[in-house]
């Protein structure tokens, strides 16, 4: 019996979200628990999402009836890293519907987040994967969970005659499917399936409730909103980026070294990722540009700072399917260890289905614009063109 990909209550706990939003989450309250910020939705498919508008309203705040379970606290104790302070903290949590405006302007659908950081920062993937699941009920209700396992395997399958079991040793996948998804369903499917059939080389998933109810390591770090945060919380704009790794590696104190790059441009980054700092961090994550020119620069840089790039990661996120992955695999073997993980390839790739492409990004910080430069273009993100143009300049961005 075909079984759907769909449930009536979406979120059914404050775990299914993305690991780092967590790990980001105890370093605001230990570094800024005062800070206020803005965020911003934005839909880079330009689809019109206006007639979900009540659905997403009745999701959203069906999220104030959530708390963090004794099991589920629990589980982030047994994490070396996670603190008492955080974890009690985390038992008093509670999703404030006041911090969030889910509404239509000009019939266009648009949500916006403002509030302490402490506060809203657990709302962008759960209202994310609301959004994309009230528009997948609609559009694609007939859509099965064996459809779903059924494309998986299709994949797999391709994967296991375009490469030998040897040349797939070190070739590791991780599943950072969550804010695009079908449904919680489909992705709790898939990453059921990667443990069962491809278990040598499926690390994880950023999906901290399967994590747990599936016995998989949680995976993540940092996000942008870290980095560009310290536009307006650090001392200088020319020094956000290097007081927003200082910070993070006293919070974690070598544990979590995997830096994001592209908040700035990969070129800017690496002006300030000096020896001091690629000593710290155990690798970098991709999420804009060319790939394979993007490794070659972080390579390059290892080398003339006298490290090895064998032994630091490269983690690949970008826009990532099985074939993509392979090829950069391919390129950069023997060169550098890396990690590939994949999002709406995994979760919302289903015969038949047009993802969303959406976005929720922080647009401002204590009063102050924030801006991510990316190295792809059209994923800038910032609602003030002065700012944006000011953050070019110091950073030398052409």
């Amino acid at each position: 019996m075909s079984v759907s990909a769909f449930s009536e209550r979406i979120i059914q706990s404050l775990m299914d979200t993305d690991y780092y939003k967590l790990t980001m989450m105890q370093a605001v309250l230990h570094h800024y628990p005062n800070a206020e910020v803005e965020w911003a939705f934005r839909s880079r498919s330009e689809e019109d999402l206006s007639p979900y508008l009540g659905a997403i309203r009745e999701q959203m705040e069906a999220l104030a009836e959530l708390r963090f379970e004794p099991a589920e606290l629990a589980f982030l104790e047994r994490i070396p890293y996670m603190q008492p302070d955080f974890i009690r903290f985390l038992g008093l949590f509670r999703f404030d519907p006041r911090y969030v405006r889910v509404e239509l302007e000009d019939g266009e659908l648009v949500v916006y987040l403002r509030g302490p950081w402490l506060h809203v920062i657990l709302f962008e993937v759960p209202l994310l994967a609301i959004i994309s699941e009230v528009r997948n009920r609609v559009r694609y209700p007939q859509v099965t969970l064996e459809q779903a396992e059924a494309r998986l395997e299709e994949k797999l399958e391709w994967l296991r005659q375009e490469a030998s079991e040897a040349e797939l040793a070190g070739f590791n996948l991780a599943d950072f499917g969550t804010r695009r998804r079908f449904s919680f369903a489909v992705q709790a499917r898939v990453v059921e399936r990667l443990k069962a059939d491809f278990p040598g080389n499926f690390v994880g998933t950023s999906n901290v409730h399967l994590a747990r109810t599936l016995n998989l390591k949680p995976m993540g770090t940092m996000a942008h909103e870290w980095i560009m945060a310290h536009q307006q919380l650090g001392p200088r704009l020319i020094d956000s980026q290097s007081a927003a790794l200082d910070c993070w590696a006293r919070e974690y104190r070598g544990a979590l070294g995997i830096a994001i790059t592209d908040c700035v441009t990969m070129d800017a980054f690496m002006a300030d990722f000096d020896l001091y700092l690629a000593k710290l961090f155990d690798g970098l994550r991709h999420d804009s540009g060319d790939p394979v020119e993007w490794a070659e620069k972080a390579i390059a840089h290892y080398k003339r700072l006298g490290i090895d790039p064998m032994t630091r990661q490269l983690v690949f996120s970008d826009g990532l399917d099985f074939r993509k992955a392979l090829g950069i695999y391919r390129a950069l073997l023997g060169r550098s260890n890396t990690s590939y993980g994949i999002g709406t390839q995994l979760t919302c790739d289903i015969p038949g289905v047009e993802p969303t492409n959406m976005v929720i990004k922080m647009t401002s910080c204590n009063g102050q614009p924030v801006a991510k430069i990316s190295d792809s273009p059209g994923k800038t993100m910032c609602r003030d063109e002065a700012f944006v143009a000011y953050l070019k300049h110091v950073f030398g961005v052409k």
